[in-house]
């Protein structure tokens, strides 16, 4: 979800500069400095929205990572659960909370 949003975040920035690029070098003030100037404003937002998907990746990654390990943890639980009751029943008492 994260990745998607940086990628039409991306996509409305090149957009608009793409749309600023032509009005600033037909301006009679304006000129290939400009144009640099741009183009390296581009190749430098570009260069964030890439760390920032990395970033997503990463956190996404450890995400599911962590859920994985939940997902583990809760299996345990249930098979100590059922050793419990079977060790209850076994001794001939209720099992505690029910």
């Amino acid at each position: 979800m994260h990745r998607n949003a940086l990628v039409v975040v991306s996509g409305l920035l090149v957009s608009a500069l793409a749309v600023a690029g032509p009005q600033a070098a037909s301006s009679s003030t304006a000129g290939a400095p400009a144009v640099a100037r741009m183009n390296q404003r581009i190749a430098q937002h570009q260069a964030e929205v890439d760390h920032l998907q990395q970033n997503v990746g990463q956190q996404e990654s450890a995400s599911r990572e962590a859920a994985d390990r939940l997902q583990q943890q809760d299996r345990t639980i249930a098979a100590l659960r059922q050793q419990l009751k079977a060790a209850q029943d076994a001794a001939g008492k209720p099992a505690a909370g029910h």
